[in-house]
């Protein structure tokens, strides 16, 4: 296995500004220290880079950097160095903390703020567990468990998923339907929407039900239970309709993405703050389903616009 050395010397002339800045650098790539300013990572695009910025850094403030392709003979082995067990260990103590204080419902907000923290540290701690063993995986299992525990404790009436396969329809089945969803509707129920009548069904009359069994027999129902379309193994309802009527492109999935965080939880998409509260704060002021779904069409129109000029960019 190739490995990358870096050897660094500070200048005595470097502020202790540049020395910190260096010395959290070195930490963040997730480097094993072999002795004071000798550090290790394996050879890999992100380590080479994270390497690359400090050694020009130092060098650019007057000291002294070398980095260094080292090959291993099979019988040196430095994975152990790079273990992370203690660090998800007290992750998983933190995470079960939180869940000894399920259900709090009136400290939800507090509880998902911590749960996303949590989330964010994993996800960082995950970037550089260059070897992953166990640990990694029991202690995103009890991410997902307790994220999903909270967002049933938030919104007790979200669809339950279930197992299925997601065979493709053709879209010309689905013209000038009745569609039938949950009043007051929430992300995944406003995005489902929005797609139905932007991608799916131009003509598309949508029926908001009190109860879910006042459903008429020849509404096409989504997002709730029983509902022809609806939560599947890990997908949100928005995610099966993509799958199904195979809408494929690379802005609709950036789009199922934050979706998906905000409706269950997950990985979080970089715009899912901004986003949660701009509809928030539609559903707390308009009233009116339809005009909601309106105004939150605007909101979905403009995110999948930026998403293709995005990736269209690269």
């Amino acid at each position: 296995m190739n490995w990358l050395l870096l050897i660094i010397s500070l200048s005595t002339d470097n502020a202790a500004a540049g020395r910190m800045r260096s010395w959290r650098a070195v930490k963040a790539s997730g480097a094993a220290v072999l002795r004071d300013g000798v550090y290790l990572l394996p050879e890999r695009d992100a380590c080479l880079a994270a390497f690359q910025a400090v050694h020009d850094d130092i060098q650019s403030s007057g000291g002294v950097a070398y980095l260094l392709r080292v090959a291993t003979l099979e019988a040196v082995d430095w994975s152990g160095l790079f273990l992370r067990d203690g660090d998800y260990a007290t992750l998983l103590q933190d995470i079960e903390v939180v869940r000894q204080g399920l259900p709090v419902t009136h400290h939800l907000p507090d509880t998902f703020k911590k749960i996303t923290k949590l989330r964010k540290a994993f996800t960082q701690l995950a970037a550089i567990d260059f070897f992953p063993n166990a640990s990694q995986q029991q202690v995103g299992v009890a991410l997902v468990e307790i994220e999903e525990s909270l967002q049933r404790l938030r919104s007790p009436d979200e669809p339950h998923p279930v197992e299925g396969v997601l065979a493709p329809l053709a879209i010309g089945e689905y013209q000038n339907k009745l569609w039938a969803t949950r009043r007051h509707p929430w992300v995944d129920r406003l995005a489902c929407a929005w797609l139905i009548r932007r991608f799916i069904d131009a003509r598309a009359q949508f029926l908001w039900l009190e109860s879910v069994s006042d459903c008429p027999p020849e509404a096409i129902g989504f997002d709730f239970d029983g509902a022809v379309f609806s939560h599947v193994g890990p997908y949100v309802t928005f995610e099966v309709l993509l799958h199904r009527f195979q809408l494929g492109q690379p802005a609709l999935k950036r789009l199922a993405a934050l979706v998906h965080y905000l409706d269950v939880g997950g990985v979080q998409a970089a715009e899912a703050s901004g986003v949660e509260s701009v509809l928030k704060g539609l559903r707390e002021t308009i009233t009116d389903d339809g005009q909601l779904l309106a105004a939150a069409g605007g909101v979905f129109d403009g995110l999948l616009a930026a998403f293709a000029m995005a990736i269209e960019g690269g």
